[in-house]
C-alpha cells in the first residue's frame, strides 16, 4: 500500500491515477510515499525517510530543494512538454497582437468610455497611431527547441513566418518533430542579426541569466520584438528599460512582471498566463502523478531532474533498486552482496547523471520476504549508497 500526499490542489483527472486498492491519498500523513505539488514551497520542509518520489506539476522546480533531497535518494519529477501547447498559444497569440499594437489599441479605446455618440468618430480619427505591422513574411527566432520551442516555430511556419532556429543541445526526439524548413543558426549571433521578433525557450542556467543585455541588443535589429515566456532573470532589466526607450527594442513581451517591468516604455506586461489553462494544469498532474506511480510500483524513471532516465521492462521479478554515488565498483559491491543471499540476477539496468547513478537488478529466484529487510541493511552499508528499496 502507497500514501500520496499532495501540497496543492490537484486536478482529480491526475489524482484518479491513484484510483485503486493499492494507494491512498492522505493530507495528514507525515510519512507519505510520494508528494504531489505545484508551486508549493517545500525548501523548509523536513523529509521522513519513507518519502520516495516528489512530483511538480509543471517544469520549473526552483520551489524544492532538489540537492537536498537528491543527497537523501527522493527522486525529484517534473512534467516537460505537458504544458507546452498553453505557453505556445500564447506565444503566438501576444506575437500577433504586439505587432499590430493590440493591447495599446484597446486600451485606449477603453478610455473613451463616456464619450456617447463621439465614440465612433473618435475611433475613425485615433486608429492611426496603432498601425502595426503583419507576422507573415516576417523572420522569427527561437532560442531553444524543445517542447515549446519546437512547437511555436512549427507553427510559426504555417503562418508564413520565416523561421530560424538554435539550440546545441536539441535532442533527437525533437528533431524529428521539427520542421525541415526551420532554418538553423550555427551560432545565437547569427539568430540575433536576422530575426525581426525572438522567442526564447530555454532554462535560467549560469550561462543563460542576463543574455539579453546591451551587448546582444547591438546585434539585433532596430525595433526588434522580443518575447520572453521563460524566465524573467533571462533579461537584464536595466539595459532592456534602456533598449525599449531608444528603439532599439520596439516591444518586450514577458509572461513575469516585476516594478522594473511595469515601468518599462513598450513593454507588454503578462501575469504569468503561459500555463494558465485548464487543459494544461490536467495535463500536468496526469503526468505527476503516472511518473510516481510507475516509479513506485516498478523503480522506472522518466522526466527526473535528479535521478538518470532509467527503464527496464517490469516482469513482476522481485527487483532491487539502487541509488548511489557514481564510482568505481559500486555494481560489483552491490551484486555481491545479493551473491551471499544466493540470489541470481535475471536482468540489470545501470545509468549515471553526474555524481550519482542508479542501478535496477531483476531477481531470478524469488526473495524470501522475511530477508529483504537485512537485503536493505546490508546494501546500505555500502559506502556511496544512499538508497535501497527491494520492489
Amino acid at each position: 500500500m502507497f500514501t500520496i500526499k499532495t501540497l496543492n490542489n490537484i486536478a482529480q483527472c491526475g489524482l484518479e491515477v491513484f484510483n485503486n486498492e493499492d494507494y491512498t491519498i492522505d493530507n495528514d500523513t507525515q510519512k507519505p510515499d510520494g508528494y504531489i505539488l505545484r508551486s508549493f514551497n517545500m525548501h523548509d520542509m523536513e523529509l521522513d525517510k519513507n518519502v520516495k518520489a516528489i512530483a511538480r506539476a509543471g517544469a520549473g522546480v526552483n520551489n524544492i530543494p532538489v540537492s537536498k533531497f537528491t543527497e537523501q535518494g527522493v527522486v525529484v519529477f517534473n512534467t516537460p512538454g505537458a504544458n507546452a501547447n498553453a505557453v505556445k498559444e500564447l506565444v503566438l497569440t501576444t506575437l500577433m497582437a504586439s505587432s499590430r499594437n493590440l493591447f495599446a489599441g484597446i486600451s485606449w479605446t477603453k478610455g473613451l468610455e463616456g464619450k456617447g455618440e463621439e465614440v465612433p468618430k473618435l475611433v475613425e480619427a485615433g486608429k492611426k497611431q496603432f498601425v502595426g505591422k503583419e507576422i507573415k513574411g516576417k523572420t522569427l527566432g527561437v532560442i531553444g527547441l524543445g517542447a515549446i520551442g519546437a512547437l511555436v516555430a512549427n507553427d510559426a511556419l504555417d503562418l508564413e513566418m520565416d523561421v530560424i532556429g538554435f539550440d546545441p543541445f536539441i535532442s533527437i526526439d525533437t528533431a524529428w518533430n521539427l520542421s525541415r524548413n526551420v532554418q538553423r543558426a550555427m551560432t545565437i549571433e547569427q539568430l540575433f542579426a536576422k530575426a525581426d521578433y525572438i522567442t526564447v525557450h530555454v532554462p535560467l542556467t549560469n550561462d543563460t541569466k542576463g543574455m539579453f543585455n546591451t551587448e546582444t541588443f547591438a546585434i539585433m535589429k532596430d525595433g526588434v520584438h522580443i518575447l520572453n515566456f521563460s524566465r524573467g532573470e533571462l533579461v537584464n532589466e536595466d539595459d532592456m528599460g534602456a533598449a525599449l526607450e531608444s528603439g532599439k527594442v520596439g516591444k518586450y513581451i514577458t509572461d513575469f512582471p516585476n516594478e522594473n517591468v511595469l515601468k518599462m516604455e513598450n513593454c507588454i506586461a503578462i501575469p504569468h498566463l503561459g500555463a494558465s489553462t485548464t487543459e494544461s494544469e490536467e495535463n500536468c498532474a496526469i503526468m505527476a502523478c503516472r511518473q510516481v506511480k510507475t516509479y513506485l510500483e516498478t523503480g522506472n524513471i522518466k522526466n527526473s531532474v535528479n535521478f538518470p532516465a532509467t527503464y527496464l521492462p517490469f516482469t513482476g521479478r522481485r527487483r532491487v533498486t539502487v541509488f548511489h554515488k557514481n564510482v568505481p565498483n559500486m555494481v560489483g559491491q552491490i551484486t555481491q552482496a545479493l551473491s551471499n543471499y544466493d540470489l541470481n540476477i535475471a536482468d540489470m539496468v545501470n545509468r549515471s547523471r553526474g555524481d550519482y547513478a542508479y542501478t535496477m537488478i531483476d531477481i531470478d529466484n524469488k526473495i524470501n520476504g522475511d530477508i529483504t529487510p537485512s537485503l536493505e541493511e546490508n546494501i546500505n552499508k555500502i559506502e556511496g549508497v544512499v538508497s535501497v528499496r527491494v520492489i
